[in-house]
């Protein structure tokens, strides 16, 4: 059911090999607690992305809340899940702002109005799997190229550490990195899974405590890039920001040549969701294929009406799904109450202005991580699906597609429109595959798939 929820026996425990099922609850006391948990699970990554993608992390807090609410009732209530900001549009975005002016308003709308049009694009994709079958993805975007779609995002992103945060504050960001490190890996559970946000937050501590010790960062020059010095934490702007009001929105502006370059991250979506809702399914023992195509469209969904304001794109979070494990609690309720909490969160600038005057050093340190674990995600694709890459129809245009995005390698068009790194590795990938596909003909069998629930799940 979409609304509406059945009591879990007494509504306080659960026996051994019990689960809250998405149409039942426990207490509404009990429900607030698990839906303000799902939102620190979320919240890391769902404020660092718009970040690093120069967009405003409260307008994309306050709208990771609304797209939640809009993605439970186009599933029915039959896929719990929450909608935060997607890492998959990272590159796209970074490439429009170099061809589009960098951080300014105009490329700001530029940035949103791509991004709106990637949305839609998932919402048809959505609308085709939903009428023909998941099976018409898993023809065009077969797993040898699913993995290497994700991989060459997360790795066609390592430029921006090297040249954009980690030389703004080297030493602060190597700190980060180690710490974050030490948590993730060190605390199991609930820590553990919010370890980066933990890492963030200890990160930005050191960085406010580091100025009043050491000083602001000195400044540098490799040649290209020239910093002055700089204080690692500007509080400025939280001072004069007030506690209630609505966040910055903006309209988008529609350029073709830019909604190409995030055009690719599609695909790592259209995977993401069909891995996250499988994951679900197999959690509570359901058949939820039948929604694969409800929960892409959904999706869509929440990009375009995210970015039609100003915020940020979305997806289903694998952290959240590890949540439920955890806590065998699957009720739709505690994400209509994690939606609600988002929204509200989105109301205060204030905190909005902390989020923004995160250092660069730290998002140095934080982005490393992230960036490599989304690249070798798409390993774990393949891994799981056991690619052969004794085949050169596998191994040639995977391995090109990967080097372009890690590049970045531009390949100029015309005098405004350039694709590069992420997007023409994609293409790369896509057409290159499908190419020598049909010169060499049918793949042989692959060996059976191990069975499910031998992997984990990860966003």
């Amino acid at each position: 059911m979409v609304l509406g929820w059945t009591k879990h026996g007494d509504g306080k425990h659960l026996a051994p090999g019990e689960v809250v099922r998405p149409d039942e609850r426990l207490t509404w006391p009990r429900m607030v607690g698990f839906g303000a948990q799902h939102v620190v699970a979320m919240f890391g990554a769902t404020f660092v992305f718009p970040l690093v993608m120069g967009l405003d992390p409260n307008v994309a807090i306050m709208m990771s809340g609304v797209a939640t609410i809009l993605f439970l009732l186009i599933v029915r209530g039959k896929v719990p899940s929450y909608l935060g900001t997607s890492a998959s549009f990272v590159g796209g975005v970074l490439a429009i702002r170099a061809v589009f002016g960098g951080d300014t308003a105009g490329a700001d709308a530029i940035v949103t109005g791509a991004i709106l049009v990637a949305g839609f694009v998932l919402f048809l994709a959505g609308l085709a799997v939903h009428v023909l079958g998941v099976q018409i993805i898993h023809r065009i975007f077969p797993p040898v190229v699913t993995g290497a779609v994700v991989m060459l995002i997360g790795f066609g992103l390592a430029y921006v550490v090297a040249d954009v945060y980690w030389p703004q504050d080297q030493w602060m960001a190597l700190v980060t990195m180690l710490v974050t490190f030490v948590l993730v890996v060190a605390f199991k559970g609930f820590v553990g899974r919010i370890g980066i946000l933990i890492g963030l937050v200890a990160g930005f501590a050191l960085s406010w405590l580091a100025d009043r010790v050491f000083g602001p960062v000195p400044a540098y020059s490799d040649g290209t890039l020239k910093l002055p010095a700089h204080p690692r934490v500007d509080l400025s702007k939280v001072g004069d920001a007030p506690w209630v009001g609505l966040p910055d929105f903006h309209l988008p502006d529609f350029r073709m040549s830019a909604a190409l370059l995030v055009l690719p991250a599609v695909i790592a979506l259209i995977a993401e969701n069909i891995g996250h809702v499988k994951a679900v399914g197999e959690m509570t023992g359901t058949d939820v294929d039948p929604y694969v195509g409800r929960a892409i469209a959904a999706d869509g969904v929440g990009t375009v009406v995210a970015s039609a304001v100003g915020g940020s794109p979305t997806t289903t979070y694998a952290e959240n799904i590890g949540v439920m494990a955890a806590t065998k609690v699957y009720s739709t309720a505690a994400y209509y109450i994690a939606g609600v909490i988002a929204i509200l969160f989105g109301l205060c600038p204030k905190f909005g202005a902390l989020v923004s005057a995160t250092p660069s050093g730290v998002l140095g340190g934080v982005t490393v991580i992230l960036y490599g674990m989304i690249g070798l995600l798409g390993a774990k694709i393949w891994i799981e699906n056991r690619v052969d890459f004794t085949d050169p129809v596998n191994m040639v245009p995977i391995g090109a597609g990967i080097i372009l995005a890690i590049g970045p390698v531009k390949l100029l068009i015309s005098g405004d429109f350039r694709l590069e790194g992420i997007a023409l590795g994609t293409i790369v990938v896509v057409g290159g595959y499908h190419l020598l596909r049909a010169i060499a003909g049918p793949a042989p069998a692959a060996a059976a798939p191990p069975p499910a629930g031998t992997g984990g799940d990860a966003g």
